[in-house]
């Protein structure tokens, strides 16, 4: 990569990270491309190069959040199926690193759970289907554990929207005064999960 693009794919981060914040205080619609510029003291104009638009910034951030989150999931269930191989072990992983994955990113968090309302239709198509590519993937481990006699739950889907709401909702409220340490409220939302299908 020449040094040119470095630059540019340096200032493209930088203006993401800030979008990151503006969007987590002021809401999508409550902000503007120059208070994103302003807060890297930059002119108004300065975005346009690397995003065309307030929208295609939001999507970026949305395409970032949703796609890592399932890659850390799939890499923590990886990890799980190495280590032990049984359902519980592989659903707690997945569980711990969703919550830990929303304490940790809980700005960005807010922004691709809370805003994508502004996203143009086919955008919000493509960020649905990650979303439902991630609700899957914790699905069907849910479901090989049912299949295998190890879970109980009377309904994997119904189990499945509960940790959903669980970890998901960690970015509104994350930290406080009891929870401070994403590894240690992963470790309280995986044992939280095993009860769930127990």
């Amino acid at each position: 990569m020449t040094t040119d693009r470095l630059a540019s794919s340096a200032a493209a981060e930088r203006i993401l990270c800030a979008a990151i914040e503006v969007f987590a205080e002021s809401g999508y619609g409550g902000s503007s491309t120059r208070e994103i510029t302003k807060r890297l003291n930059m002119s108004a104009t300065a975005i346009y190069p690397h995003y065309a638009s307030k929208e295609e910034l939001l999507y970026a951030i949305a395409l970032d959040g949703h796609s890592s989150l399932l890659q850390a999931i799939k890499g923590a269930d990886a990890q799980a199926r190495a280590a032990a191989g049984n359902h519980t072990e592989r659903l707690k992983a997945v569980v711990a690193t969703f919550t830990i994955w929303h304490a940790e990113n809980r700005k960005k968090a807010r922004v691709v759970h809370h805003e994508l309302h502004g996203l143009t239709p086919s955008h919000y198509r493509s960020i649905a289907a990650l979303r439902r590519q991630t609700m899957a993937y914790v699905g069907a481990i849910i479901t090989d554990g049912i299949d295998a006699g190890e879970f109980h739950a009377q309904c994997g889907d119904d189990v499945v929207v509960a940790i959903s709401s669980l970890c998901v909702d960690v970015c509104r409220w994350f930290p406080s005064r009891q929870h401070s340490s994403p590894h240690k409220l992963g470790a309280v939302y995986a044992d939280i999960a095993e009860r769930l299908v127990r």
